[in-house]
């Protein structure tokens, strides 16, 4: 997904692992090897800027320790989304907490393109929370922050098609899901990146068509905190997602302490 934007940063002959011939993602244009050494400039515009189409059949989807039709309410349920630059395939793990093994290897840690989300239950009310890593831990994608929002942004309809299409018992037995609003958080140590979103009911999310000037209003509150006791009406009681969450900090002050799992 967003290793287009740090392969954009260095010279063809800086990259010997990520050569033309071996470089297709979900973003690529298909091309014969000569249009794409005649037309080498424009590829990455068409990368960038083209539709973005979730296919079922690029999609490998397992289930470890979950019950398909356990109702998140019940039993914790992540997801963790990876996909190949040379496959142009998705990879998801529906489990319990995030599929770490999934994220090993060096292209992972360089680029950060993973997608994590987590169900949970606040209030008595079900939603969708989404994880996004903009930017932080190294100089390159400090460097491309705001190309990687975008391409997040303009991507993420496609992964919240793949939760739902490889969840789909999940969603069959439980239709009422699809109401569940989905907040996004964009995970980034500039201020400017480091923002929670919310995107409607999950049927409406996956329907968004982003080409950078977004109509979706900006969220003016944050997710509901979870009950800072134990209680019956939020689960699970720790977020299976141990990313920071600095927004808190920066939207209610001293609150951000009552964040379970923050």
């Amino acid at each position: 997904m967003c290793s287009l934007a740090t392969n954009l940063l260095f010279p063809s002959k800086m990259k010997p692992a990520f050569t033309e011939k071996q470089s297709t993602s979900s973003l690529f244009v298909t091309t014969n090897n000569r249009s794409k050494m005649k037309n080498r400039s424009a590829v990455p515009v068409a990368r960038l800027f083209g539709p973005a189409i979730f296919e079922a059949s690029k999609l490998k989807v397992s289930f470890l320790g979950v019950d398909e039709k356990k109702h998140p309410s019940k039993l914790p349920r992540t997801y963790t989304l990876t996909h190949s630059d040379i496959t142009a395939k998705l990879t998801l793990a529906i489990s319990q907490s995030i599929n770490n093994s999934q994220l090993q290897g060096w292209a992972n840690r360089l680029f950060r393109d993973e997608v994590v989300a987590e169900w949970k239950k606040v209030k008595g009310k079900m939603s969708l929370h989404v994880h996004c890593h903009i930017s932080g831990g190294h100089f390159l994608l400090d460097l491309i922050a705001k190309l990687r929002y975008y391409i997040f942004c303009k991507e993420l309809p496609v992964v919240l098609k793949a939760f739902v299409h490889g969840d789909g018992n999940l969603l069959n037995s439980y239709p009422e899901l699809q109401e569940s609003p989905v907040w996004v958080y964009f995970h980034s140590n500039i201020p400017e990146y480091n923002k929670v979103e919310c995107w409607g009911p999950l049927w409406e999310a996956t329907q968004h068509n982003h080409d950078g000037n977004r109509t979706r209003k900006k969220c003016e509150t944050l997710p509901e905190l979870a009950c800072p006791d134990e209680c019956k009406c939020c689960f699970p009681s720790v977020s299976t997602i141990p990313w920071s969450h600095r927004h808190y900090q920066h939207g209610r002050g001293d609150e951000n302490e009552n964040f379970v799992g923050g």
